[in-house]
């Protein structure tokens, strides 16, 4: 009895704790023995994954270019209009299709709003904004990461990190002004609720991604709803779907139809559109089925390839291993918001590279879960100790996470050194527009900034010097729909705008002639035609003021033009001057009321 009593004694003198860093810290202090549970993989704090997560999102939202003509025209040029009354119309906005949505517009165009009352250069707005949409995409990923460490555990949550922290895609997604992008937030701040047993929070996101957002990213929560549902929480899911109802397609409608002048469903009407129309929007960007797993891998590379199989890969490791993971939420089941995507959007003949965003997070957890799942085959087969968590087996983390961050930094850098030459020229414009030595129009008097092929490449108005500063539009070889200004007058976006169809089909009196353009921005390619001449060639006209290297794809090789390799690239890769050319002979008058 005596050597009993001792023990336990000595027992209760050497407690084991097994506790978090600042509890085991007082411990020790207490004289406490402490025991670290060895198979506990380190992972980074909120703190730290927020960090370094909204110092990548920030780099990304000064450096990345436009891509997406959509984002300029559908998004950048409205938002521009209610705020200086000067903006792009699209036929997407044209009330007799009101397929866009004002209330999209107006969450973002309020911070600028205030913002503008400290500063009113343009450009800044356009940066403060993308800093915003950074910041939300750093908190919706850093909530997304904490659902997958609580749900997958900390090592399928650290490689997931690390493939958003570096991808590609992340980097293009995580700051634009889109839909799909907004899309994305909303669908990681969904799955770390859904992963984290907040139904109602995982619902509410869902809604807001779907009525606010994007329509089309409501499939995203059938898993969720299936859940729920499975759990026999029918009520509460219908309560949910309800107040949901009231919190964001209310407002929607209400700001919507104030802004139309009528009432007006613009989630509806998006859907009517791309799913009841005998066109649907095939009729422009229409891709091969191959396009996205391009995409998908230019993006993500080998993460986009392990994402893909990672369910046949758990099949297997269940059944070498003989331990399941993730009993709590079937993984078949918290990757199927990604399957669901993939099944509807590749067999689409219409198809973009935006439309992949708000599953680009799944790409970077998928690739986790395959690493994770054939390491453990891996330690399985060839480990003569009885397998744990705890293995050291960790080489093809460390491989693929290296061959995915050297491809993914080599892709990003192509972009960049390639293709950011447009926001360089509308940078220097800016600087030119400030130069009366160069600028020697009087301040008062309208300034015509054209282009013709490059008109997709238009960064906003934003990027525009002054309000006397107009972008023209002058012909060339592009046969589609090209938008218009806004009518001036107190009822325009609830005006019917003359000239405007939903089939893409050209409209001439977008263009101007070339005789009224001051400044010229153009692609100096050596081949041209009648409607796309070498302007920077006619010297006797047009003087080149700026110019910048841009990436020519046509005439590079497709792996070097692809990724950035030093040295090697610039050898296979072909280059053209993207110019700025100020006009040189007399223009002809112009004035303020003139109809395009």
């Amino acid at each position: 009895m005596g050597a009993t009593n001792r023990r336990r004694g000595g027992d209760q003198r050497k407690r084991v704790v097994e506790a978090t860093p600042n509890v085991r810290q007082n411990n020790i202090k207490n004289n406490d023995v402490v025991s670290i549970p060895q198979d506990e993989p380190w992972t980074p704090g909120s703190y730290a994954a927020f960090k370094i997560l909204m110092s990548a999102r920030l780099c990304a939202a000064l450096w990345t270019g436009i891509s997406d003509c959509d984002e300029t025209y559908n998004y950048w040029e409205p938002t521009h209009y209610l705020l200086f009354n000067k903006g792009f119309q699209t036929w997407e906005y044209s009330p007799s299709y009101a397929i866009r949505s004002y209330a999209y517009l107006t969450l973002h165009a309020f911070p600028m709003k205030i913002y503008a009352f400290i500063n009113v250069n343009k450009i800044f707005l356009f940066y403060f904004l993308r800093c915003i949409l950074a910041i939300a995409c750093s908190v919706t990923e850093l909530y997304f990461y904490n659902g997958v460490c609580k749900l997958f555990g900390a090592k399928i949550g650290r490689l997931m990190l690390w493939f958003m922290l570096f991808s590609t895609g992340m980097f293009i997604s995580c700051s634009s002004y889109l839909p799909s992008s907004f899309s994305m937030y909303l669908t990681m701040v969904a799955m770390g609720a859904w992963y984290q047993k907040s139904y109602h929070f995982a619902i509410l996101s869902v809604a807001a991604s779907a009525f606010i957002g994007w329509p089309f990213s409501a499939v995203l929560g059938i898993p969720i709803a299936c859940d729920v549902l499975m759990k026999k929480k029918i009520s509460y899911f219908i309560y949910w779907c309800f107040v949901a109802l009231l919190l964001f397609l209310l407002p929607v409608v209400v700001i919507d139809s104030y802004y139309y002048d009528k009432l007006v469903i613009a989630p509806l009407n998006i859907l009517l559109y791309n799913i009841f129309t005998e066109h649907g929007p095939d009729i422009y960007g229409t891709e091969p089925f191959t396009f996205y797993f391009l995409n998908g891998f230019l993006n993500f590379n080998i993460a986009f390839l392990l994402a893909l199989i990672c369910l046949p890969i758990a099949v297997v490791a269940k059944f070498i291993c003989k331990q399941s993971k993730n009993s709590d939420i079937p993984l078949w089941l918290s990757m199927g918001p990604m399957f669901i995507w993939i099944i509807i959007f590749f067999t689409r003949p219409h198809k973009e590279e935006r439309f992949l965003f708000p599953i680009y997070p799944f790409f970077a957890l998928g690739a986790a879960i395959s690493i994770t799942y054939m390491e453990d085959i891996f330690c399985s087969l060839f480990s003569s100790k009885k397998f744990s968590s705890s293995d050291s087996y960790h080489f093809l983390s460390v491989i693929c996470a290296a061959i995915f961050t050297v491809l993914s930094v080599s892709r990003t850098l192509q972009l960049y050194q390639g293709y950011h030459a447009p926001m360089d020229i509308y940078l220097e414009l800016n600087q030119i527009a400030s130069k009366p030595e160069i600028h020697t129009m009087s301040t008062d008097k309208q300034v015509n900034v054209c282009m013709g092929k490059e008109w997709y490449r238009f960064p906003s108005s934003f990027f525009l010097p002054h309000n006397n500063w107009h972008l023209r539009f002058i012909k060339s070889e592009f046969k589609g729909q090209l938008p218009k200004p806004y009518y001036q007058g107190p009822d325009s976006t609830s005006t019917i705008p003359s000239h405007m169809n939903d089939m893409n089909m050209e409209e001439p009196t977008r263009y101007i002639n070339v005789s009224k353009c001051h400044y010229l921005i153009d692609l100096d390619v050596p081949t041209e035609t009648k409607l796309e001449p070498r302007y920077s060639k006619k010297t006797q006209e047009w003087k080149i003021l700026v110019s910048s290297k841009f990436l020519y794809p046509q005439q590079s090789h497709r792996i070097f033009r692809a990724f950035y390799i030093p040295f090697i690239s610039s050898d296979y890769c072909t280059y053209h001057n993207y110019n700025l050319l100020k006009a040189i002979r007399p223009t002809r008058p112009s004035s303020n009321r003139e109809h395009l």
